[in-house]
């Protein structure tokens, strides 16, 4: 069995084809950033940034959101979505999921009315 940062450093290595993407703690688990924008984790699994144009497509997929628990109950964070397990064995899908995911994280969020 692998340790959190070597999977990280799994998903970096098959990240190649993108640029320099780096490696840094965040939180429980791993960020993963290319020119300093964070598009993905890693924790029990990849978690890529998603947003209502590429969810849809991710969820057909199989993807879940990245959830935690709190004492008031589970949070769902629909801006994270789990990697499909189709693409997790293939680089050239990997990498075309995690452009979209690079896109959506560049974009700066629509702020929200209150």
């Amino acid at each position: 069995m692998t340790s959190p940062r070597e999977r990280a450093q799994h998903f970096v290595d098959q990240l190649s084809p993108l640029g320099p993407v780096s490696v840094r703690r965040f939180f429980g688990g791993w960020a993963l950033t290319l020119h300093g924008v964070q598009f993905a984790f890693v924790m029990d699994t990849l978690y890529l940034c998603a947003d209502d144009r590429t969810r849809p497509g991710l969820v057909r997929l199989g993807s879940v959101p990245f959830e935690y628990e709190k004492k008031t109950g589970t949070v769902k964070l629909q801006r994270y979505l789990s990697a499909p397990d189709s693409a997790l064995d293939d680089d050239d899908a990997l990498c075309a999921l995690a452009r979209d995911a690079l896109k959506v994280a560049a974009e700066k969020p629509k702020k929200q009315k209150r």
